[in-house]
């Protein structure tokens, strides 16, 4: 097999210095048009490639970012996925995907960027991480935050506003003339997480709507996922009175609930209205269609990937010696920055979507 060619082969090729080919590689000024024209004519002769894990390793980067998310068989999480590796496609990097079941202990290695050398930085959407372990985390390894923000200040956050969207939510149903709105996968007053802001959400609307707030209507589940869902609707659904709605805290919540409907011989809309969260394809092909908060999955990856970029461009030209300095947030960016001013709250939209489920069109 022939070698693959080298920076000295392009400079006998071009007649000119190894040094020569680097700076019009590179683009550097001071180079005459000739000569950059003879060694471009070289590269292309020779089927030059430039040897980007090398240049990287130079620089003290590998030119690999890590996506470390719960589960990569819910929809949500393996759509975002698919957006952050074509965001960081665009950036020149490589995504190495790490699943950590929700498990601290493994939320912990992508915290720290498991083995250093292999990654640059960590996109990490956290279930079981405290505020301490975020708050006490290695600052030179760049870390972007998903989900919600358990410790101000610690590290970039991005994600939408989840007590607004699942309000819109709550305020759709009211406005269809539900009154018996079951939280499906809700959460007790006072937690932080994505089902507590949720909740929080739906009781704020209740209250605006000057309608009862009814504890025995918010329902945990174990997980989010299909059968969790159907179980819960199924129980809620043996009530007498029924629920007349349910407000489902993810998708797969959402499409267990309709199955359990069918199975109780009962419909969405005319029985029962269904909404969910996250949009995910699923959504759009369920029977009937699914309404749903969409977040702006691609806003959401677009966003993590150059803030984590950002980051490392300015705190790790030598791997491990800088703390990485905050990066400026772009003017059109709807960013609240930490009280200390070492990271930022970065606010990507949503929408709702109605969908038949709740009386609205394919």
């Amino acid at each position: 097999m022939a070698s693959r060619p080298r920076i000295k082969d392009v400079a006998e090729y071009a007649g000119v210095s190894p040094k020569t080919v680097s700076n019009v590689i590179n683009d550097f000024e001071h180079v005459s048009e000739h000569t950059r024209a003879a060694v471009r004519e070289a590269i292309d002769a020779l089927g030059y490639r430039v040897n980007l894990a090398g240049r990287q390793l130079r620089q003290g980067r590998t030119g690999m970012i890590t996506l470390a998310v719960p589960e990569l068989d819910v929809a949500y999480f393996a759509e975002l996925a698919k957006h952050v590796m074509a965001a960081a496609d665009r950036h020149g990097r490589t995504v190495l995907l790490h699943q950590t079941g929700g498990v601290r202990e493994r939320e912990l290695a992508a915290l720290h960027g498991f083995d250093a050398q292999f990654t640059d930085g960590v996109i990490l959407s956290p279930l079981s991480l405290t505020p301490r372990d975020l708050a006490t985390r290695d600052a030179h390894l760049p870390v972007v935050l998903l989900g919600e923000r358990q410790a101000p200040g610690s590290a970039d956050h991005v994600g939408i506003d989840n007590v607004a969207a699942a309000r819109e939510a709550t305020e759709h149903l009211l406005a269809r003339g539900r009154r018996a709105i079951a939280v499906v996968g809700g959460a007790a007053r006072g937690r932080q997480g994505t089902d507590g802001l949720r909740t929080e959400g739906y009781r704020s609307a209740l209250r605006a709507a000057g309608a009862p707030v009814r504890q025995d209507l918010i329902v945990p589940v174990d997980a989010y996922h299909w059968q969790d869902g159907a179980r819960a609707a199924a129980a809620l659904l043996e009530r007498r009175p029924r629920p007349d709605a349910f407000l489902c805290l993810n998708d797969h919540l959402a499409l267990g609930a309709l199955r359990a409907l069918y199975e109780a011989g009962l419909r969405a809309p005319d029985d029962v209205d269904v909404t969910g969260f996250d949009d995910i394809e699923a959504s759009r092909f369920s029977i009937p269609t699914l309404t749903t908060i969409a977040p702006d999955k691609r806003g959401i990856a677009d966003t993590a990937v150059s803030l984590l970029i950002e980051r490392i461009d300015q705190g790790r030209t030598d791997r491990g010696t800088t703390a990485p300095a905050p990066p400026a947030p772009p003017a059109d960016r709807p960013d609240r920055a930490a009280p200390d001013g070492t990271a930022a709250d970065h606010v990507v939209g949503h929408r709702l979507i109605v969908r038949e489920s709740t009386g609205g069109c394919f």
